[in-house]
């Protein structure tokens, strides 16, 4: 008889509880809807041997003290920045993630900000809704012989690009690590980055956040783009300085910016998190650039949400329970190695 394990699950959504019993129910099972916080860990089950989170839990030193007899930590994300993966490592506990499951998810929705920026689509939605029938202001553009440029040509990034042919835009992208192959394929062409900020009408990003991803967008880049460029984030926060967003905006440099993500989000879903003595002055300054960001009126931020299909979900899932019972069956797959 297979051992019996004790897990515990962060930050599931409700629909998908009985979903993990119901593929699960030989193990004893702890299930929130909340994110793994300072206030749920003083109540988390200390036997629990495989935690299951997505990106708003933080797995930092606490997590690894506190449970002492933890094996495994399975994301249901494809990044796992959120994780201490030296301290996992030091404690010989696997950590595993969902490698894909949501490239044309999750690229569907940076064309969606695309496309809604390109009309003016909030907007049009809004002045209608207050009442006043009238297009005059909203004129867009199109796609068509555009420049795009996108940083990332992993899974998401590719199915953009597939996407983004139907509208024959001129498509460029950047990639640590270039792929020929890919490039005559799916029809686009590798450039520097310097090149594609340089040139691109539309920037979407597509890479995981690294320290050598971290502001990818800074002052610096925003200084060489086009004037009047846009910018889209579906990736990580971290990839873009929130300054230099807000500044390219306020100086028109920026015609629009839309995003899923944005840095430190935690303090836009938790506000009172700023009161506390731990917070810094950076991280302070940070969610008052994401509040004057998201205020203003050429700008589409959405809440986290580029995953979140049924279809989606449900890939998210099941590749999170395959990981378990494989590393029940001392076969890890989806492994994360510390760099």
């Amino acid at each position: 008889m297979k051992k019996k394990y004790t897990m515990s699950f962060y930050g599931i959504m409700p629909q998908m509880k009985t979903y993990l019993r119901k593929n699960l129910k030989s193990h004893k099972l702890n299930i929130s809807t909340k994110p793994l916080d300072a206030d749920e860990l003083e109540k988390i089950d200390k036997n629990t041997e495989i935690l299951g989170v997505f990106i708003d839990s933080k797995i930092n030193k606490e997590v690894f003290k506190k449970l002492k007899k933890l094996k495994s930590i399975i994301t249901l994300s494809t990044g796992y920045d959120h994780i201490n993966l030296k301290e996992a490592k030091k404690r010989k506990i696997s950590v595993c993630n969902v490698p894909t499951y949501g490239e044309n998810t999750v690229a569907q929705h940076a064309l969606t900000l695309i496309l809604a920026l390109s009309r003016k689509l909030f907007p049009s939605i809004k002045r209608v809704k207050e009442g006043i029938y009238d297009y005059h202001g909203l004129c867009g553009f199109d796609l068509k012989n555009k420049t795009i440029g996108i940083i990332g040509t992993g899974h998401i990034g590719i199915h953009l690009i597939d996407m983004l042919q139907g509208f024959d835009a001129n498509i460029i992208a950047f990639d640590a690590f270039p792929n020929k192959e890919l490039q005559k394929k799916h029809n686009f062409k590798y450039v520097s980055k310097t090149k594609l900020f340089k040139e691109s009408d539309i920037i979407s990003l597509h890479v995981p956040l690294f320290p050598s991803t971290h502001h990818t967008i800074d002052k610096k880049a925003v200084k060489i783009m086009k004037n009047g460029v846009y910018i889209i984030n579906t990736a990580r926060g971290g990839l873009i300085d929130s300054e230099a967003i807000v500044k390219g905006l306020e100086n028109d440099k920026i015609a629009g910016f839309g995003a899923d993500v944005l840095e430190d989000e935690g303090f836009i879903e938790n506000p009172e998190l700023l009161i506390s003595n731990k917070r810094t002055d950076a991280e302070i300054k940070v969610s008052l650039m994401n509040n004057i960001i998201i205020d203003n009126p050429k700008t589409i931020i959405t809440p986290h949400n580029a995953f979140n299909s049924n279809e989606a979900l449900k890939r998210i899932f099941d590749t999170g329970i395959k990981d378990i019972k494989c590393f029940i069956d001392k076969k890890i797959i989806n492994e994360v190695k510390c760099k």
